[in-house]
């Protein structure tokens, strides 16, 4: 399933003021937050995705890509959310709320420091997927079938064998802390911890699920739909928050990492956004001069090739090579001419080149203004 709009998720527009998206996440995290919905999943779920949504649009760097790029900005948004339990997520976004304080506090009672009950988050996963150069050249959508953690089938991720298999945790009430008043030589000192019973979930399971021993996940299958912008590079890591292994119990999925894989091919050499190409030539077409037809990404393109061309010129095609992945320009196409030397020749044949061996025009006579080829291939790149 696809990722939803985070300015739709916040409900605002894709020009709103950096005071617009803080003021409709405060609502957000205000109307959905778990302890003002317990046992609402589908509450929780979007008290995640809006901290997601707001991760993002708050970050100006990171907004600016994911208007270029949208979900599948390379490299991804360098994002936390998806790694936060609730504690985290309050102490990230606090200062949005001002200076009323926590406003959870005026809802559910007490002093929680920032704090909450903590939400599992599933591991990242990492694969690798080989492309084209015709791919990168025009993006392109891969279904991938990932081997990973998915949502117990039978527990529908709960852990639960049922609903009534919840309980409040009785050591911390529900908070998923447990407070400790210690005394010191400098008076009584107040720490918080997570609950050592129900681990910071704030409640525990009475008849766990008989599929996954109460972990909400079991191994399975999932085809991923991942959409790969034009102009990506062997190396480069593209981020598909919320796609790698499931969390325990309804947590927050870990992300699949994309790790682009450039395929061999059979006429190019990639040199950044530029392609390489050899043409060989026989030596009568290269004294001729001819017209050939030069393999391109699109098809082909015809050249002319002028009488008397040397070995280890370089011809260029503007614009034929591969877009920037920012999609700003795009590189050339660079032939370079190879003027093949026979190796086997009949005896007629080596008797009409002894005949033209010592003939004025057959001698080497490189001019003053005529480039070596390391000259020429600097031109080419740094022109």
């Amino acid at each position: 399933m696809s990722k939803r709009d985070y300015y739709e998720i916040l409900g605002v527009q894709k020009g709103a003021t950096e005071a617009e998206i803080k003021k409709a996440y405060r609502q957000m995290a205000l109307k959905f937050h778990p302890d003002k919905n317990p046992g609402n999943k589908e509450a929780e779920d979007k008290f995640k995705e809006a901290a997601e949504a707001y991760e993002v649009l708050s970050n100006a760097e990171k907004r600016q890509r994911y208007d270029q790029f949208g979900h599948q900005a390379p490299g991804g948004y360098g994002g936390q959310s998806g790694g936060m339990n609730m504690e985290d997520i309050f102490s990230h976004f606090g200062d949005i709320f001002g200076s009323e304080g926590s406003p959870f506090e005026s809802f559910f009672g007490g002093n929680r420091g920032g704090g909450g009950r903590r939400v599992n988050r599933g591991t990242n996963l990492r694969i690798k997927v080989t492309l084209t150069l015709e791919e990168i050249a025009h993006g392109v959508e891969k279904k991938i079938k990932v081997n990973k953690l998915v949502p117990c089938s039978t527990c529908k991720g709960s852990g639960a064998q049922d609903g009534g298999s919840f309980h409040r945790c009785t050591t911390c009430s529900g908070t998923g802390q447990v407070h400790r008043v210690t005394s010191t030589f400098i008076g009584q000192m107040r720490t918080t911890t997570t609950c050592p019973t129900c681990h910071g979930e704030g409640q525990t399971i009475a008849n766990k699920c008989k599929s996954c021993s109460g972990s909400g996940v079991q191994r399975g299958e999932e085809v991923i739909s991942i959409n790969i912008p034009a102009g990506v590079g062997e190396g480069m890591q593209l981020t598909v928050s919320g796609r790698g292994n499931a969390a325990e119990r309804g947590g927050i999925a870990g992300d699949l990492l994309v790790v682009i894989e450039e395929a061999p091919h059979p006429h190019f050499q990639r040199d950044g956004n530029h392609l390489l190409h050899d043409l060989y030539l026989n030596f009568a077409d290269a004294a001729l001069g001819i017209s050939v037809e030069i393999p391109t990404l699109e098809g082909k393109a015809k050249v002319k090739i002028e009488a008397g061309t040397q070995a280890g010129k370089v011809l260029r095609l503007k614009g034929k090579g591969l877009p920037s992945v920012n999609s700003y320009g795009r590189g050339d196409l660079l032939v370079n001419i190879n003027v093949w030397t026979p190796q086997h020749l009949s005896s007629e044949e080596k008797k009409m080149l002894d005949h033209f061996r010592n003939s004025p025009n057959f001698k080497p006579n490189p001019g003053k203004g005529d480039k070596s080829f390391y000259d020429k291939m600097k031109e080419f790149f740094h022109s």
